[in-house]
């Protein structure tokens, strides 16, 4: 598996990934009506941030987006986000890209990343960023509607560097 920069044509492999996750309702509070265009606005980041995929071959695994959290005095914290394919879950694909946006934070110079919406019940993303060394900081109770589990808490999810 290879992390790359992403290139405008890997969007049509992209957009099917981020259409499953969001349509899902299990990880992202995203609307699942989302188009491609929106989306595109949505995971595509401009510099300074950066858009990545995963790729097997010619076969895209997984994405991750990350950038400065906020403007102006909280710009010297980072986030990120990651979504990974339905079938290559499981597979290392999401510690890799959580690894490579850790990587690329530190090497900016930012300060921490803050993850500001993990839902609590993908317990999976949640163990994942603990072994990398994020806490979750607060929860706002019942912020997400889950389509399964119905209404359960986001997470917020800090790392200092």
């Amino acid at each position: 598996m290879l992390i790359r920069e992403f290139v405008e044509v890997d969007w049509s492999m992209v957009w099917p990934i981020v259409r499953e996750v969001v349509r899902e309702q299990e990880t992202f509070p995203y609307d699942p009506g989302l188009t491609a265009e929106q989306a595109y606005g949505m995971w595509v980041e401009t510099p300074p941030g950066l858009t990545v995929v995963a790729v097997d071959g010619d076969r895209v695994l997984g994405t991750a987006k990350m950038g400065t959290n906020r403007p102006g005095p909280g710009a010297h914290v980072s986030t990120a986000s990651f979504m990974v394919a339905a079938d290559a879950r499981g597979r290392g694909v999401g510690t890799a890209l959580c690894r490579y946006a850790l990587a690329w934070a530190r090497q900016r110079g930012y300060a921490g990343m803050q993850f500001n919406a993990v839902v609590e019940s993908n317990t999976t993303a949640v163990e994942l960023y603990r072994r990398h060394g994020f806490e979750v900081i607060g929860t706002v109770p019942r912020a997400f509607a889950h389509p399964a589990l119905g209404r359960v808490g986001l997470h917020l999810m800090y790392q200092e560097f």
